[in-house]
């Protein structure tokens, strides 16, 4: 199958760097050419336009940073609608809303195409090594036809269900890291003050009841002081935001999200849209006048299992 990407970010890039390196013929684009230089330099070829990609290729994925982006990228009069055809697939990979995600599925499907979302999880580090989490929505057949394409972006792979299944438990994934990450700085915070020494507390946090993915990852950037977690706060924003939006529209009295979300926010109005999100635990850092350092831990995440051509994959969803 030939591959067109759109969308070569902290995530995309690596996603079609997986697929490029198990030899998956790709077609590529980006607003920053500059993003595409290292996958056309292995012989990936570069898209006029998101039509002419969708014209070119099999599987189109978009992995972009929000709805809005993700909008004109398919509905515009260039754009990769304009270019499918019946029997392609149109595999949305990037964080988005529910509802959204089946509006413009709609209109892919009226094209005889199959529409799919396929939001993934676990981090970049995880991503550049094929390792990371993906949760797919759709048409059973759609997801069976694209699977060799997905199989080798992630090892573990969980059919949810149809359309917009995948944005719905993407978006309660990211709102749980962001509950999490707000509350480490509360808990780093006490440790630093009641004197514990921080490399000890990161140990006894994680062989316990308060472990949880976020402090096995994130924590080690925050105790290093890089912050670098490869996720900006305007994402982690959106993703709340999205989140907080579709309690809302179920009528779900939201009481943690509306909180967290108005956190992540001051941290985003105090350190920068492009700031790392996990910088929104400086937030304490300064209202107390100290850090959270301690010595032997990474300025960047990497993963501990490299990538591997022929690599168990891990399967997950009903009737499979």
């Amino acid at each position: 199958m030939k591959i067109g990407f759109i969308g070569l970010g902290n995530v995309g890039g690596k996603l079609a760097g997986s697929l490029q390196n198990n030899g998956f013929e790709l077609i590529v684009r980006d607003i920053d050419k500059a993003a595409a230089q290292p996958l056309l330099a292995n012989g990936a070829q570069w898209a006029e336009s998101p039509k002419a990609l969708a014209q070119s290729a099999d599987i189109i994925i978009t992995c972009l940073g929000s709805p809005a982006i993700v909008s004109v990228v398919m509905e515009s009069e260039d754009g990769v609608i304009a270019g499918l055809d019946e029997g392609k697939i149109w595999l949305e990979m990037s964080t988005t809303d529910e509802a959204e995600v089946k509006r413009i599925g709609a209109l892919v499907a009226a094209k005889g195409a199959i529409p799919m979302d396929s939001p993934v999880s676990g981090g970049c580090h995880r991503a550049a090594t094929g390792n990371i989490a993906i949760l797919v929505g759709g048409d059973r057949a759609g997801f069976e036809k694209a699977f060799p394409a997905i199989a080798v972006m992630g090892n573990e792979i969980l059919h949810t269900g149809p359309l917009g299944s995948a944005s719905v438990i993407k978006v309660i994934t990211n709102y749980l890291a962001g509950v999490h990450l707000v509350a480490l700085g509360e808990a780093w915070a006490v440790a630093k003050l009641s004197g514990m020494d921080l490399a000890t507390a990161y140990e006894a946090i994680r062989i316990s009841s308060g472990n949880s993915f976020v402090h096995e990852t994130e924590s080690q950037v925050i105790l290093n002081g890089s912050y670098n977690i490869n996720f900006t706060n305007d994402l982690a924003v959106k993703d709340m935001s999205i989140f907080n939006d579709l309690g809302n529209r179920y009528g779900i009295p939201m009481e943690i999200a509306p909180l967290a979300l108005d956190i992540i926010k001051d941290g985003l109005s105090q350190f920068g849209s492009r700031a790392w999100s996990s910088m929104v635990v400086k937030r304490l850092e300064d209202a107390c006048n100290t850090d959270f350092r301690a010595e032997g831990f990474p300025e960047i995440l990497e993963d501990d299992e490299p990538f591997q051509i022929g690599k168990e994959i891990k399967v997950r969803g009903r009737d499979f």
